[in-house]
């Protein structure tokens, strides 16, 4: 895993300007009762800014950016909402956009692993909320913020699920976008108290600034999800190989590519996954609980050859 260190240097000058234009934003600190295109530029620079990190981060039409690219279009539609927002004849505009953004974080974080628990928890919660505002809303708010609110619940799921701590799977750019997303959660709370059940002192300032920090936040993932390819059964990876030795291969591929992430490896004869990986600097980090399936049809001993133990960092085999 990359030092805390290295990505404060790489990563640091990078986010100077979001942090200066957010600071920009509360200096002015343009009340929202008085909208004007001043106030929408001023708002929206820190989501810009966000944007342009994400870019100078890399970004191209291959695979291995297809999470970096979710994300992108993501902001940019948190964007466009947040400038129809300073209005409030947009407001179900705004929603809109919003509700497309949180569409594409769900995306980019994926369905795996699926974590129904989390999942189910996080619809109770939901359906609670849902039911409680009902009751205070009218006319076409009483479909849209129930459809606003599933799919930001399901967004925070995806976040939540794809950290998993027990599994020792978790990097801190997953812990980036399971933090944006409770605080995005936490951000969007505050709005709808406000506007549906009772104002919230200093409002403004407590939903921008868990907003900006949850965009921050999911805006940081980027920064480690840049994958190796997943290698299927009919790829060209000769399938025929041992576990370990489609693993160098792997290994040896990801650093020709220059390309940190994860990889996953399957059985020639289940056609299942036999494990997953990720790619480090320093060699293969198998992180999670092996999923290993015989190599070998004839051969149903379950040999150290077929299992890969959890947390066994490799040397570098390069």
């Amino acid at each position: 895993m990359t030092s805390p260190k290295a990505v404060l240097k790489s990563v640091g000058p990078k986010l100077v300007p979001f942090f200066k234009t957010a600071t920009v934003y509360f200096v002015l600190f343009i009340p929202d009762k008085n909208p004007s295109v001043l106030g929408m530029v001023f708002k929206c620079l820190p989501l810009i800014s966000l944007i342009v990190f994400v870019l100078l981060h890399g970004m191209n039409l291959s695979d291995e950016y297809a999470y970096s690219r979710r994300i992108l279009f993501g902001l940019i539609f948190a964007c466009i909402g947040d400038a129809l927002l300073v209005w409030p004849s947009y407001f179900l505009h705004g929603m809109a956009a919003f509700g497309v953004a949180q569409a594409l974080y769900a995306s980019a974080f994926g369905m795996r692993p699926f974590n129904p628990h989390v999942g189910s928890v996080i619809a109770v919660m939901a359906a609670i909320a849902s039911f409680y505002l009902h009751l205070m809303l009218d006319g076409i708010l009483m479909f849209a913020v129930p459809c606003y609110t599933m799919l930001i619940s399901f967004m925070i799921w995806r976040a939540i699920a794809r950290v998993q701590f027990f599994d020792d799977l978790w990097t801190w750019t997953k812990l980036c976008s399971c933090g944006g997303a409770v605080l995005f959660c936490i951000s969007d709370i505050l709005i709808a108290i406000n506007d549906f059940v009772v104002p919230i002192p200093y409002q403004q300032a407590l939903i921008m600034t868990t907003y900006y920090a949850a965009q921050l936040g999911i805006a940081l993932s980027v920064v480690d999800s840049k994958a190796t390819a997943v290698k299927s059964p009919t790829s060209s990876l000769d399938t025929s190989r041992s576990p370990k030795e489609s693993s160098s291969l792997l290994h040896d591929k990801a650093f020709t590519n220059g390309t940190n992430g994860t990889a996953k490896v399957f059985s020639a004869d289940t056609k299942k996954e036999a494990f997953h990986f990720s790619v480090e600097s320093n060699g293969i980090h198998c992180p999670m609980r092996a999923l290993v399936a015989h190599h070998d049809s004839q051969n149903k001993s379950s040999s150290p050859r077929n299992k890969l133990c959890c947390g066994v960092k490799t040397p570098n085999l390069r």
